[in-house]
Order: C-alpha cells, then structure tokens, then sequence
C-alpha cells in the first residue's frame, strides 16, 4: 500500500516529543564489584607460601592500601582471595564457622584437602548467585608438604603446585612458569630453597604492580610450615 510522503512526516513530527522524553540508563545497578588485586602462592617440600597485594580499588578510586587478601583458616591452611571484598569476607566468615564446628565435633582441625572439598562444595552451592571472587586454598597436606588448589567461582577446583589469581595474573603467571617450570629454558635449574621462591615472588608483584592499577600498595606474605606461621610485608608502588 502506497503512503504520501507528507503523511509519513506528519507521523512523525507528531511522534517526536514523545519520543523526546525517552531517557536512557547508562549505568545499571549490579551487585557485583571487582574490587581486583592479584594473590599468588606456592608449594614447596616443607611449606607453602601465600602472597597478596594489599591494595583495595574500585575503578580508578584507591578504597583501601592496608586491605589483607588473606585469611589463615586453621594452622596448616589459608585462603586467599581476590574480587569482589565484600564476598571474601562472606566466604571467608562461612568456613571459619563451619570450620571451627567441625573441630568442636571432632576434636581436631579440619585438614587442607578437607578445607578444599569444603570450599569447592560452598562454592558450587550459590553456583546460580556465585560468589564474585577468585581463590587459591594454600596449605600443608598429609606429608606437612605444600599443596596449592584453584578455584573457578562455581567451585571445579585443581591441584598444583603453585597458582595466581586476580587483576594481575596474565602478568604473573608467565613469570612463575619460566621461574618454576622451566618449560623453555636449556638448562633448567629450577629454585628450590625458601629464600629464592621468596625473591621470586617479590619480583612478580613488582613487576605486576608496574602494568596493573589494581595492584600495589604492599605485599603481605604468610610462610606456613609444621612449626608455625610467619608473616612478612613488603612495600610496593604507591601509585
């Protein structure tokens, strides 16, 4: 059917202050915030070494500089996480709960692979509301060894012997292969001693805090091994 070209502008300039008033919501309201920063750890035969930046940003905006990404669950176990804040510190209240009940009934501490099943379950139980957060459970097995698990935000979870998650982790983790793997070095001597994964581990907050905004501030790192914790905090960029 054929339609004037002049009724097809009356159509419209009579539309028109209608369509005016439409507004458009550029900012939708989301329950989730990436509070970022980058965790790390690593196992080694005897202990295992947790570390995480201590910065805590929203967007461009500095929230906190002193803001700890770790939390020690029981002796030989410590989760650490980076994200959203508010969720880690949800998360992290759920296990020390469920964690001290179960040394209520059971007289003795939950161990490291108990706590990574524990977890993985919490996890994938709010899989259709999830957590927003990004965990590395680090801590000493059967053998007092350390063993690192990762976790996606729905809980699959992987042994390994060291892992990084976090705004900074496509800038670490490249490090920490060629550092602990060895992958394609010709003559691979790979660090063993507690001293040199330490260097190590400096080095890669230092050089993701170059590139990565959301890291900085400071590198808090705990040290677990069968005869206690030791806690150690290094400054990082402030910018």
């Amino acid at each position: 059917m054929y339609i004037p070209v002049n009724d097809m502008l009356k159509h419209f300039k009579q539309d028109a202050p209608a369509m005016a008033n439409i507004t458009h919501k550029s900012d939708q309201w989301s329950p989730y915030h990436d509070n970022s920063g980058t965790v790390l750890a690593v196992g080694i035969p005897g202990a295992v070494i947790v570390a995480g930046d201590t910065r805590l940003s929203n967007g461009y905006n500095i929230l906190s500089r002193d803001a700890t990404k770790l939390s020690q669950l029981t002796d030989k176990c410590v989760l650490a996480t980076a994200g959203q804040y508010a969720d880690f510190i949800a998360l992290r209240k759920f296990l020390q709960q469920r964690l001290q009940l179960y040394e209520f009934q059971n007289e003795v501490q939950a161990s490291t692979e108990t706590v990574a099943h524990l977890l993985s379950r919490e996890l994938y139980s709010r899989r259709f509301f999830p957590y927003y957060t990004f965990n590395l459970l680090a801590g000493l097995d059967e053998n007092n060894h350390g063993v690192v698990y990762g976790y996606d935000a729905i809980g699959s979870y992987d042994k390994m012997t060291y892992g990084v998650q976090g705004s900074g982790q496509e800038l670490v983790v490249a490090v920490l292969d060629n550092q602990l793997k060895g992958y394609n070095k010709i003559n691979k001597t790979i660090p063993q001693t507690r001293e040199e994964i330490l260097d190590i581990i400096l080095d890669c907050f230092s050089c993701a805090a170059e590139r990565d905004i959301h890291t900085g501030d400071n590198v808090e790192i705990l040290i677990i091994t069968a005869a206690g914790t030791e806690r150690i905090v290094k400054p990082l960029r402030k910018d």
